[in-house]
């Protein structure tokens, strides 16, 4: 491998979101070295050097890494659970270092700490939306179905509970059944909150929204078949994602399902700023 040639990194977590990322620097002809933390990597069929399995998070040794491969841009996408950093043996001494120096270890802290480490060493953390434009959601019903007077009611209600959670830096999803709150989203993740709403409710909505200042490089919330999947196994029937800011991973899969499953999806807009 010539180490002369400037490539990207893509830092790549668990999920759907990383390979569509991966394909479409292959598409436009990008070197890429893949930095992964997943368990399967059966998807990136790639050469000697060309790929880096992460066994712990430390990021001095990836930066050390990336610099010998002449990077100067990274690309972060995928699920990477937030537990790690309770665990000790899945960490480094210098991003223990890093965790160790924040004030508060909400998601939207956690990220822009590790991302500025990045950054002062003159690695620039890039858009991968821009690379990929076409899963986001647009506003409107996105399935053959729209939601009914009683799902609106609960889609509203439900954004009125995000724009007050979402600054807080939790809450990004909720579920909603008759203007009440049956669940919340917190470390979890979107996908275990639906499934434990199943003990709580018979039906309902999942309204799933982006922190106002959320950094778009990094850090959008996506939704995708297995989304939909916990949502039929919990008995919900409506899905309502903000519109510009929220992926759809696999889409032509997760729609065949939504309609089939007689799910309806919809893009919406948060509720104006006061």
């Amino acid at each position: 491998m010539d180490r002369s040639v400037e490539r990207v990194a893509l830092i790549a977590g668990e999920g759907k979101l990383p390979e569509e990322i991966f394909s479409a620097l292959e598409k436009r002809g990008i070197p890429t070295r893949v930095y992964s933390l997943r368990n399967d990597n059966s998807f990136f069929d790639l050469p000697e050097g060309c790929f880096f399995q992460v066994e712990k998070i430390d990021i001095e040794k990836i930066i050390t890494d990336m610099k010998i491969y002449n990077i100067k841009e990274l690309i972060m996408g995928g699920l990477v659970p937030k537990s790690l950093i309770f665990r000790s043996d899945g960490l480094g001494d210098s991003t223990r270092a890093v965790l160790g120096d924040l004030q508060e270890m909400d998601d939207h802290t956690l990220l822009a700490g590790i991302v500025s480490i990045f950054e002062k060493a003159g690695i620039r953390v890039r858009k991968y939306v821009d690379l990929i434009p076409e899963v986001l959601t647009k506003e409107g019903p996105l399935t053959t179905k729209g939601p009914d007077e009683e799902q609106w009611k609960d889609i509203e209600y439900g954004k009125k509970i995000l724009k007050v959670l979402l600054p807080l830096s939790f809450g990004q999803s909720v579920v909603i059944k008759g203007r009440s709150v049956v669940a919340v989203e917190a470390m979890e993740g979107t996908d275990r909150m639906i499934y434990r709403s199943k003990d709580l409710s018979q039906g309902g909505v999942v309204v799933k929204m982006m922190r106002p200042d959320q950094d778009e490089r990094y850090d959008i919330p996506s939704v995708g078949p297995d989304t939909l999947d916990n949502m039929k196994k919990a008995g919900l029937d409506c899905l309502a994602i903000e519109a510009g800011r929220t992926i759809i991973l696999d889409r032509e899969l997760f729609l065949e399902r939504a309609n089939a499953w007689d799910i309806v999806v919809t893009g919406v807009r948060p509720c104006p700023s006061s």
